[in-house]
């Protein structure tokens, strides 16, 4: 069983995955799903490099990689030039800060636009390291697939809360577009996977 509370270390890559409290959601509007992707480059852009995500009404997903260990390094000393950044452990401390920053940031912006208080998220992400390419490409197409499971819509394509249409497309991004299709082979792999369930494509 993969480790849901995997420590974050440079150059890894990980599931990154949490939900709302009980029964409620974390994006009501438009502007909620966009103002999480601002806060999400925002903070973890810079020491993450990201190849998929998808957004649902309760909870979110993301596929990432750490940035390796001297490009955290930089960021952080340009960041705050008083940070005490000797030692591996306290690195490692940095980049959980830096997820809880992103939270932070916006669950105080939805609370003060819905006039509530308390957690918005459960206490704890979860985050689960990706060891292979059989499970990258398992993580990928289930964070892609999951709003059909949910009944959200028909085809992957339709969801416009996920990266599934930036990444077929042409037009400029910050994600790892060109290796997260490198993983399914080819363009015309990766969208075929993604239109059917994982036990017809044999991703699973």
């Amino acid at each position: 069983m993969q480790d849901k509370q995997a420590i974050l270390i440079p150059g890894n890559t990980y599931h990154i995955y949490n939900r709302a409290n009980g029964n409620e959601r974390l994006f009501l509007s438009d502007e909620n799903y966009r103002f999480f992707l601002k806060k999400y480059t925002t903070y973890i852009s810079p020491i993450a490099d990201t190849f998929c995500y998808c957004l649902m009404p309760n909870h979110f997903h993301f596929l990432l990689r750490i940035k390796e260990k001297n490009k955290l390094l930089e960021f952080y000393k340009h960041k705050n030039k008083k940070a005490n950044l000797q030692g591996f452990e306290n690195l490692e401390g940095l980049i959980s800060h830096q997820f809880s920053n992103f939270f932070n940031a916006y669950s105080k912006a939805f609370n003060k636009q819905q006039h509530r208080k308390g957690s918005l998220f459960m206490h704890t992400f979860k985050r689960k390291i990706i060891t292979d390419q059989d499970y990258f490409r398992k993580v990928m197409h289930y964070i892609h697939y999951n709003p059909i499971e949910a009944g959200l819509v028909q085809f992957t394509k339709n969801w416009k809360y996920s990266s599934y249409r930036t990444i077929i497309s042409k037009g400029k991004t910050k994600l790892e577009r060109e290796e997260s299709i490198s993983y399914f082979n080819d363009l015309k792999n990766f969208i075929h996977c993604h239109q059917e369930p994982p036990k017809l494509t044999g991703i699973e």
